[in-house]
Order: structure tokens, then sequence, then C-alpha cells
């Protein structure tokens, strides 16, 4: 069937097109000798050369480049005030993380700096950190507060997320992750702390349409299996999507919590057993892999990947992009961890950052695949294959970066 262009239309010719789409056989929905077809902001067609009837609108040959979606960094902590690089210093020098925290170090001490610093000031710190995502091809990405810790510099950190959304070309999903730790004028009264999370800080900021999903550290040294799950119950009762840093560091239950509220993920997992891994499997929650912070932590329970396969659990791969455990503004370096660290093939490591990236942000209808119905958010590679971003790290092959079907970034 011919597909007659309209003059407002973009044809993309020439280009190897990885659609990352679920309904293809082929490695990476790879496609040759398509034409990728962008009107209004939206992909509408990617059909045979052959079949495309031109009438009088823009073509665009990439000459054999690489085209895939863009990338999407579904876990971050982009907005915070201060750095650890002190007490990495000290840990690198042997210092305990133990004397550390007894020294006013660990999550309080960015708690201190982003309380300390303005939106204005905020929002410069955070501008460097995410241009380098982009220059990279990210096109969607999540962040998380968390450093703030009371109403107002909670609502400090979201509205600097809005910001960012506004001035970048970049789709934002923000996240309330007022559970992150306990802050220390509530220290020792943890219950009272997620009381007034669910009572005040949530609905308000949720009111306000400052958040997209909540979030908690269920951990050991975060917030019970049972604190946790009154904030997913009033999150339920406002319609909030959930999700949950979880099992990181033990094995509390965490996953199967999320799973039950139907989360959107479940982040870290390095300790997730095979109940867990079912609970997933049956709501549909993805497992999202950051191999940064394992690697930063000098971690060695690996996540498993295994059973993830085995268990068909979608599985996303992120920067966790944060001061305290993964301090990487590069979601390719990122997707190298995952290929050496954690032993996903370059094709799930794909999967990971576009389309299951995007299922972990609810935005799965219209984010991380190429195909007709989705934003024209996409990449041009001076690249023949995908594992190419992967294998390399130093340089950078992006060759245009396209954005709601217009281009943003061009690379010589």
């Amino acid at each position: 069937m011919v597909f007659k262009t309209l003059p407002q239309d973009i044809v993309w010719r020439n280009g190897r097109i990885a659609t990352m789409s679920t309904g293809s056989a082929a490695p990476y929905g790879l496609v040759e000798n398509h034409d990728l077809i962008v009107r209004d902001k939206q992909i509408i067609a990617i059909v045979p050369t052959k079949d495309t009837e031109i009438n009088d609108c823009q073509i665009i040959d990439v000459k054999g480049r690489l085209i895939t979606p863009g990338l999407i960094d579904c876990h971050t902590h982009l907005v915070f005030g201060g750095d650890r690089a002190a007490e990495w210093e000290q840990r690198m020098n042997g210092v305990s993380y133990e004397t550390i925290s007894a020294q006013g170090g660990g999550i309080n001490s960015t708690v201190r700096e982003t309380r300390k610093m303005s939106e204005d000031a905020l929002f410069c710190r955070a501008k460097p950190r995410l241009e380098a995502l982009i220059r990279e091809g990210v096109t969607a990405i999540e962040m998380k507060s968390g450093y703030g810790l009371d109403y107002e510099n909670e609502e400090k950190q979201l509205k600097v997320a809005k910001r960012l959304a506004a001035e970048y070309p970049i789709s934002v999903s923000s996240t309330l992750l007022s559970a992150h730790t306990v802050p220390e004028e509530y220290k020792g009264q943890s219950d009272q702390y997620i009381e007034l999370i669910c009572q005040k800080i949530m609905p308000e900021l949720w009111k306000k349409g400052l958040f997209d999903a909540v979030d908690v550290f269920c951990e050991s040294v975060g917030f019970s299996l049972k604190q946790s799950e009154k904030l997913f119950a009033a999150a339920q009762q406002l319609g909030i999507p959930v999700k949950g840093h979880v099992e990181q560091l033990s094995n509390l239950g965490g996953s199967e919590l999320v799973a039950r509220y139907h989360g959107l993920s479940v982040d870290h997992i390095e300790y997730l057993d095979l109940e867990g891994i079912r609970a997933l499997k049956a709501s549909g929650t993805v497992a999202v892999l950051l191999p940064g912070a394992f690697y930063f932590l000098r971690e060695t329970k690996l996540p498993p990947i295994e059973l993830l396969r085995e268990h068909q659990v979608p599985m996303a791969v992120s920067t966790d992009f944060n001061p305290g455990t993964s301090p990487f503004a590069s979601l390719r370096m990122i997707m190298n961890m995952a290929a050496v660290l954690f032993k996903l093939t370059p094709e799930e490591i794909w999967a990971g950052v576009t389309r299951h990236a995007a299922k972990a942000l609810g935005r799965e209808d219209t984010h991380g695949q190429l195909a007709p119905g989705f934003i024209a958010n996409f990449v041009v590679w001076n690249a023949q294959e995908p594992v190419e971003m992967i294998y390399e790290q130093g340089s950078n092959p992006l060759y245009l970066r396209v954005y709601e079907g217009e281009i943003t970034h061009r690379n010589p």
C-alpha cells in the first residue's frame, strides 16, 4: 500500500532504523530501506521507501546512519545541593560509612545543602547535569525529590524539575521521594515523619501537580514494610502511581509490596528473590537495574538477572544519578556497566533504556519505540550497529537528536 505524504510531513530516509518495537522479531526491531515519517510531533508511519509517495514535503537523508529511539533515563536524583566528593575521598582513604555518618555525612548532608540553596541556585546546579545527558541522546528522564524532606524544600526540588522541563527539549517525569530517609528533626520519630508525608507533603504537592509518582526507600536503614505500605495506601487513595527503592541491601519483601499496589517499578533489587519476581511478573512491574551504584559502592551481590529473564520481567537500566552512590551523568557509560557488570546482552540493554524505561515511567504507549502513534523522539547516530553505543566510551557518536520531531542537537 502506498503512503501519501502531506506537505507538512518530514521523511527521514536511508537510515537503519532500530525500532525497538515489541511487534518485531528482528534484533532491535531493525528495518532497512524504510522511511520514518513524522507529522505534528508524532511518528505516523514507517514504510518501505518504495511505497512512499512524496508530495512537497521535506526529506532528510541520513546516509545509512543508525536511527534509534531517544534514550530514557528512568531513575535519577538530578536536583540537589552540594556534593559528596569529600565523603567519597574519606571512603577511599579507608574511613567507614558509619564514621562518616556520625560526622554528619550521608544523605542528610545533601539535605542540609539542598535546604540552604534557593530554587534558582538548584536550577543552575542541575542544568549542566541535564545538558550532559541530553548531549548523549536522552530525550526523557525521571527526577526525584528526596533531598528536601520537608514541605517547603520538597516543593522547591519539584519546582526545579518543572523548570528544567520547561527550558529544555526533554520529557521530565517527577517523582516524590520524601520517604528517602528520616530528616534530622524527626530522628527517632520515623512514624510521625511518614504521617507528615501522607497527611501534608504528598496530598498538597499532588494537588499542585508537581509530581507523577511516589517512591520510598524500603530498607532496614530506610523505612519499614509497614511504613511503606502506609505510604502506598495513602497514595492509592489519591490515585498516585507508586514505585520503590527496594531489595538493595536486604530482602524485606518490598518488591512484593510494590507489585501488590501494581507499582510502576522496583529499583536496585540486588536481593530480590523468586517470590518477588513472580509478583512482579503478575503485576507487570518493571525491574530497574542501577549498575552505577553497584559499581561505585563496590557491591558484590548481583541482581537475579537469570531469574528475571526466565520469568520475562521487563528490565530497565538507568543512571541513578545522585551525589552519594552514582555520580554519573552518562547513560551510555551505565549501559556499558550493565553489560560488563550485570552481563546483560546489548539488545537487553537497549530495551532497558528505551521501551522498558518508558514502561517504568508509565509512558510505554508514547515513548521508547519507533512506531506509528509514538512521539517523534529519536537519535541518529554516526554508527551502523546499536552495540557501538555501548562498546566505545569517551567519544560521542550522536549525529542528530530529535525531540518531538524537531532537531535539537547536531554533531559534525
